[in-house]
């Protein structure tokens, strides 16, 4: 049981941490009250369809601006997929990554537009490293037979 309530004590440690640091919102803490005994790894399959979509759009970002004339209005259209997405799963810095965006898109900025699409990807993925770790101490605590603690 000790094992059991020490990966409780940091997942709910790790959590807080990339909570505090603003990787995640309430919204993260919203979709975890959603997970229950008939769907427990509910959280995990909504991420796993974010960093889908977002492995796309990065992808679609990057073609987008990178042709001889960007459509704006299309990098904008991905923009703002991304920042519903990653609103959606809590992803605090994503989305704030993606507001800013799309104010260098209203500006047609190309230049911003590359930067922005470097800061988006950078914090995509340091989300991502955190939600992976945090997966992972999920699987720990129900593979040694524990309960994912519920943060309030």
């Amino acid at each position: 049981m000790e094992v059991i309530g020490q990966l409780q004590k940091q997942y709910v440690d790790f959590v807080t941490s990339v909570y505090h640091e603003g990787f995640l919102d309430d919204q993260f803490l919203e979709l975890q009250k959603l997970r229950d005994d008939s769907n427990p790894n509910f959280v995990a399959e909504v991420v796993s369809l974010f960093f889908d979509d977002s492995e796309k759009l990065i992808n679609n970002l990057a073609t987008a601006l990178h042709q001889q004339v960007v459509d704006y209005k299309q990098v904008d259209a991905h923009v703002h997929q991304f920042k519903g997405s990653s609103s959606s799963i809590g992803a605090n810095k994503v989305k704030n990554a993606c507001v800013d965006f799309r104010s260098s898109c209203d500006l047609k900025n190309i230049e911003g537009c590359l930067a922005c699409l470097q800061n988006v990807k950078r914090e995509y993925y340091l989300v991502k490293s955190k939600l992976e770790i945090l997966f992972r101490l999920e699987e720990q605590i129900m593979a040694a037979g524990g309960v994912v603690p519920m943060l309030a």
